[in-house]
């Protein structure tokens, strides 16, 4: 259990300011001194489920008893360490964690013990910087990441920004939810980004993953006529159970701008890449329509999209990147969960399993999304 600070010596003491924050950090739920995680000590070192230390809640922060947690492709960068972006060593990743607040800091206002909370990509920001200021949050130059620079939701009990958690209804399906706080925020604001019209068509560049599938679903319930690329065995199944219109497997297809631009009367009015493949990104310049909008979101570690300038400017193509998404973004990504328009493809494993899962995203062969379950 959480203990107060022992005060210091001779100095006076605030009962009533310290019983507040007592009251505060304790709450009716057992909370351990230890719980199961898995952690890494290396890049690309073992990833050991072990006995680890419950992390303790600053004043800004909630404590969440962590029941499911999405796993995602930027944990697998996280832990390779093959971003020019510092990763936090030892690591406790994950950043697609739905629980319950079991603990809170003294400053805390807008959770209560025993409220569901999610934990995303986005831990923190300064909120006090021209990007703050503007939504631009997960630009912030100070931003802590759940996963990356912050232990995060492969952990039985695990930390937020209480600013920056996100509100989950009570009653919430939290296994399903899960990967909405990264994967589907994530295409939402990437939809939002192409700035489509309902009725034009939108191409989704690894339509059958864990983020494709939900991009399929957002497109389609924001009125959007959808093609999905992607290649593999039950990739198409998926992709049509998720309201898809229009598949295209690159695994047999010869001439894959010519297919696209048939299917489409011309090409996608826009492209959101999600495939972590750096030729399929490339290649959507050539086959989006001119006047069209390409949306990076997939990372592959050290790759370059390249386009012929010639055919950029006749086309008057725009190319735009799109990170993950703000509050705002996050409600209202939510909302269309809460609202049944959209359902994440999922299978439950083990937190215990979770180095396999690694092993089987490396290769390519996760269909949706995989969700641990950390009691196991």
């Amino acid at each position: 259990m959480f203990r107060l600070a022992r005060a210091r010596a001779c100095a006076p003491v605030k009962t009533a300011s310290i019983s507040r924050s007592f009251l505060r950090l304790n709450s009716s739920f057992g909370i351990p001194e230890t719980q199961k995680g898995v952690i890494f000590y290396e890049n690309g070192g073992e990833l050991h489920y072990k006995d680890i230390a419950v992390p303790k809640p600053k004043a800004n922060e909630i404590l969440v008893n962590v029941k499911y947690s999405g796993v995602c492709h930027t944990d697998l960068h996280a832990w390779k360490g093959d971003w020019p972006l510092p990763v936090k060593l030892p690591l406790v990743g994950g950043h697609e964690g739905a629980g319950i607040v079991v603990a809170k800091g003294e400053n805390v206002q807008n959770f209560e013990i025993g409220d569901y909370a999610g934990i995303k990509w986005l831990n923190g920001s300064c909120m006090s910087c021209e990007l703050c200021e503007q939504g631009y949050e997960s630009n912030c130059l100070k931003a802590d990441l759940s996963g990356y620079t912050h232990d995060g939701s492969f952990q039985q009990y695990a930390t937020a920004d209480a600013v920056q958690a996100a509100q989950i209804p009570k009653g919430t399906d939290l296994a399903q939810i899960a990967p909405i706080l990264c994967a589907g925020v994530t295409v939402y604001k990437a939809l939002k980004t192409a700035d489509l019209k309902p009725g034009q068509w939108v191409a989704i560049s690894g339509a059958a993953g864990g983020l494709g599938s939900l991009a399929v679903q957002y497109a389609k319930a924001m009125g959007l006529r959808v093609l999905g690329i992607d290649g593999g065995e039950g990739k198409e199944e998926l992709f049509k159970k998720c309201g898809g219109e229009v598949f295209i497997d690159f695994t047999k297809t010869k001439d894959m701008v010519s297919a696209i631009q048939e299917a489409t009367n011309g090409g996608p009015h826009g492209v959101i890449n999600v495939s972590v493949s750096e030729a399929a990104i490339s290649m959507s310049t050539e086959y989006v329509r001119p006047t069209g909008v390409v949306v990076l979101v997939g990372l592959p570690a050290n790759a370059y999209v390249k386009s012929e300038v010639f055919s950029h400017v006749i086309k008057s193509l725009s190319i735009k990147g799109s990170y993950v998404g703000n509050r705002a973004d996050t409600r209202e990504a939510t909302d269309f969960f809460t609202r049944g328009l959209v359902k994440s493809p999922i299978k439950i494993i083990g937190l215990s399993e979770l180095p396999e899962a690694y092993e089987l995203m490396e290769k390519g062969k996760i269909l949706g999304r995989l969700v641990v379950d950390t009691s196991k």
